[in-house]
């Protein structure tokens, strides 16, 4: 059937297949059993929980009241489910799908490994809660208990690079500039560049700071991004495409064709060789926390 076959980008088929699947496991329903109630085949079932096909908004209704989801998640859902036939995916927030539905954390979640840029500030898996809380402020718009359930949730994603499960691994390059930015004062300056040079002692993660005197080099041209990567099956071919995600001001950008990924795997490539090495950035993380100590 015509509404079977993927079309467009794969990240809202693949986030609604990931959501339903949660849900219906939440409900402690086999997908044989799931399947026997909605009068579909269990292969119809598959098709959707692996983000294989678009799925209508009235399938997605049904799935929602068999699973018992509440009225305001099957409305998000059935908000994603319009988007599994467009065909780029450009996902501005509160628009059809509402801001609370964060497409990104499920994706970072099932990832593998990360592989990121960042032009201006920490990205939001490293930030303390002080940091963050400055950053989410600033967006404005939000009251204090909006901003506090942010920051709590920022804070809760980090637990993905210390999980005992699998962690990903991450590798960083920062600009200077990240860390010459003095965001919330020299106190939180100085804690959040500690809590980079922690992080950056773990084995699965590789932080890299891209100094001013590098000179032009493709992250000036790309700004930031972020490259996730999945596990694979077990005869090595890959669970879900690997996707670039941009985060910008009043949305976010998805790209999984594999000439957009290729072109940012070698923007990231150039940028890592402009960087300094590991012991390099750390040296000038602890120097850049050192200049903040001073200034307490």
């Amino acid at each position: 059937m015509a509404e079977d076959r993927p079309t467009g980008s794969t990240v809202p088929r693949r986030q609604l297949g990931r959501s339903l699947r949660e849900l219906r496991n939440k409900a402690s329903l086999t997908v044989r059993a799931a399947a026997r109630e909605l009068e579909w085949s269990e292969a119809k079932m598959w098709r959707i929980e692996t983000g294989q096909t678009p799925l209508r908004s009235l399938d997605v209704k049904a799935m929602c009241f068999v699973y018992g989801a509440s009225d305001e998640l099957t409305e998000a859902l059935m908000g994603l489910a319009k988007e599994t036939k467009a065909r780029g995916w450009w996902h501005a927030y509160g628009d059809v799908i509402p801001e609370w539905f964060d497409l990104y954390i499920g994706l970072e979640e099932a990832a593998s490994s990360l592989t990121t840029y960042e032009s201006d500030l920490v990205p939001g898996l490293l930030q303390t809660a002080d940091y963050a809380r400055e950053v989410i402020g600033t967006k404005g718009g939000m009251t204090a208990d909006d901003i506090e359930a942010r920051v709590n949730l920022r804070i809760e994603r980090q637990g993905l690079l210390t999980r005992s499960a699998a962690p990903p691994t991450l590798r960083l390059a920062l600009s200077e500039t990240v860390l010459r930015r003095t965001v919330g004062g020299h106190d939180v300056m100085a804690t959040q560049m500690a809590r980079l040079v922690q992080a950056s002692e773990r084995d699965n993660v590789d932080i890299r700071v891209v100094p001013f005197d590098a000179g032009m080099h493709p992250g000036a041209i790309t700004g930031p991004f972020v490259t996730l990567r999945f596990p694979r099956n077990s005869d090595g071919s890959e669970t879900e495409p690997p996707t670039v995600y941009a985060d910008g001001y009043t949305g976010g950008l998805y790209l999984d064709r594999p000439n957009e990924v290729e072109r940012y795997d070698a923007a990231f490539q150039g940028i890592w060789e402009a960087a300094l090495d590991e012991q390099a950035s750390r040296r000038l993380i602890y120097e850049v926390a050192g200049s903040h100590e001073q200034q307490r």
